[in-house]
């Protein structure tokens, strides 16, 4: 049977939530993963230093025994963020800055009106070495949900990129073609998290035979041409640019099935497999490490994890739901069969 032993993955981005949700979904990512950073959008959000190592014990102690698993933080931009703001989250081991445009996505109410007016924190940040990382959308009403990604490089991204050369950005959770595009055509400063709902699925699977409330994340899953363009530059000549990111957001199945579903797919549990299948379908099964082990660890300027992971072409059903706190959540492929398992990380 065939097996692929890898350096041991990291996920640059994921949501854990917190409380009871947290203890049932840290387990998954931390008997994968080497890392994970954590994403700050809970309510209310992780601002300060403080709250970010609390919110990080609070992780810690939901880690089982036997993981090498390391939760790393960042800190919530919002428009009260200061210059020294950021050189106290260096000082404190904080790797990032997330940006959240005012209304994007869940929990984002806190976030950026105005990114321009953040202008010398983002100096500073570059100062400081603590990378940028964006949720890369406009949220402006008469925007189509469909375009926001590839409005905002235009109106926001290409400027503060002009503006601030050495800023080290990481456009999360990219969707588009555009997005693809500017990535690869921008300086070493530049890279992007590639989720797994956006390179196996397109708008079709969301909309196609009644509204899917599980395929619902956000940013919104794009027509098939901008699946094909993630494909191509995850594995292509400036693959390693991209890196893994799930997005992992879950939520309750009764929140998702609701008259106002929220966005979020739940890949975590089964997240570098359904990466596996990915690559093996698009014949670049030998460029999964890349990816998944090497590309984020050297853009974060962190060492790549000592462990291996054996993976085997082995089928596995994932099942129609899993405990989340004191409810169930639908994790993606829910009911389906996928190839790959982990064997072991050792």
């Amino acid at each position: 049977m065939q097996t692929l032993t890898i350096i041991q993955p990291d996920d640059f981005h994921l949501h854990v939530r917190d409380g009871d949700a947290l203890q049932s979904v840290v387990p998954y990512t931390a008997k994968q993963m080497g890392r994970a950073l954590i994403m700050p959008n809970l309510k209310p959000p992780i601002t300060t230093v403080a709250q970010a190592l609390a919110y990080k014990r609070q992780i810690q102690a939901a880690i089982p025994a036997g993981c090498a698993f390391e939760p790393l933080m960042c800190l919530y931009l919002t428009d009260k963020t200061t210059p020294e703001m950021v050189r106290e989250a260096k000082a404190a081991g904080i790797v990032a800055f997330k940006l959240y445009p005012a209304g994007a996505t869940t929990n984002s109410d806190s976030g950026v009106t105005n990114l321009f007016n953040l202008l010398p924190v983002l100096e500073e940040m570059a100062k400081q070495g603590i990378l940028f990382l964006t949720h890369g959308e406009v949220t402006d009403a008469d925007v189509d949900i469909f375009d926001r990604e590839a409005v905002f490089i235009d109106k926001i991204m290409k400027p503060i990129l002009n503006q601030l050369p050495n800023l080290k950005v990481v456009f999360e959770h990219i969707t588009t073609a555009e997005a693809a595009k500017l990535v690869c055509e921008s300086g070493d400063n530049v890279a992007a998290t590639v989720t797994p709902q956006h390179l196996m699925y397109n708008r079709n699977h969301l909309l196609v035979g009644g509204v899917r409330p599980h395929f619902y994340c956000l940013p919104i899953i794009k027509r098939e041409s901008h699946r094909q363009a993630l494909i191509r530059a995850v594995m292509g000549e400036k693959s390693h640019k991209f890196f893994l990111g799930t997005d992992s957001a879950p939520h309750p199945k009764h929140a998702k099935e609701n008259a106002c579903g929220c966005a979020g797919m739940f890949s975590a549990m089964t997240a570098i497999e359904l990466y596996a299948q990915i690559f093996e379908q698009a014949g670049a099964l030998d460029k999964l490490e890349a990816f998944a082990s090497q590309n984020g660890a050297r853009f974060y300027g962190l060492p790549e994890n000592t462990r291996k992971m054996t993976l085997i072409k082995q089928a596995q059903k994932i099942p129609e739901s899993v405990q989340f706190g004191e409810s169930e959540v639908v994790p993606m492929c829910a009911g389906e069969e996928i190839n790959w398992s982990i064997q072991s990380v050792a």
